[in-house]
This record gives structure tokens, C-alpha cells and sequence, in this order.
């Protein structure tokens, strides 16, 4: 990774972060998230993985349109620290720790790489 590379991935880390507390607080099931990008074709390779406890919560929280909300935040932290993403939507993708513990034996690692 080149040093520009690390210092944006920083950067979104630090926003991300951001997003992940207030989220804790806002949405029932909210457990973390995470973030997955190929500099070499950045913003475009930028994906945010968020997940839930159970895969109720997550319906739930889709069901609500929480996700919009969520995504219009993650949107907006991004902006700041000026990567623009015209869709956000395209960016985030949701999962449950319930899904990975039944497909992937709760390793993460794994199920991120697919």
C-alpha cells in the first residue's frame, strides 16, 4: 500500500468510526462495521460492510429504511474528508453476525473475502 493509500484508509478508518458509535446508539442490533477498498481503484472499490447481532434486527432495520439513514451518514463523513461517492447505496452492503456464524464458523476474515 502506498502512503497516500495508508493515509486515506486512515482517514476513513477515523470517520468510520464515527459512523460505528453513533450507530451503536441509534440502531437495535448494530454491532460494528467494517470497510474493504483496492487503491488502485479507489473510490470505486470502496465497499462498508455493516453488521447486526441477528438477522431480525436487520430486516427490521431494513424494513424500517433505517439503511438510509445510515448511508446518508456514512455518506456525509466521507464527504468530509473528501471522497465522494455519487451512490452510497452501491457502496454498502449489510450482514448479521448470525449468517456468519452459520455459513463461515463466525470467521469473519472469511466470509469478507468472498
Amino acid at each position: 500500500m502506498r502512503k497516500t493509500d495508508k493515509k486515506i484508509d486512515k482517514q476513513i478508518r477515523v470517520v468510520l468510526t464515527d459512523v460505528c458509535e453513533s450507530a451503536l446508539k441509534e440502531f437495535i442490533g448494530f454491532q460494528w462495521l467494517t470497510h474493504l477498498a483496492n487503491y488502485t481503484n479507489f473510490p470505486r472499490s470502496l465497499r462498508v460492510v455493516c453488521v447486526f447481532d441477528t438477522n431480525y434486527n436487520l430486516n427490521d432495520f431494513v424494513a424500517n429504511k433505517s439503511n438510509q439513514e445510515l448511508g446518508a451518514l456514512i455518506q456525509e463523513k466521507l464527504f468530509d474528508i473528501d471522497v465522494n461517492i455519487k451512490n452510497i447505496a452501491d457502496h454498502i452492503s449489510y450482514d448479521s453476525q448470525e449468517n456468519c456464524d452459520k455459513n463461515h464458523n463466525g470467521k469473519w476474515a472469511d466470509r469478507l473475502a468472498n
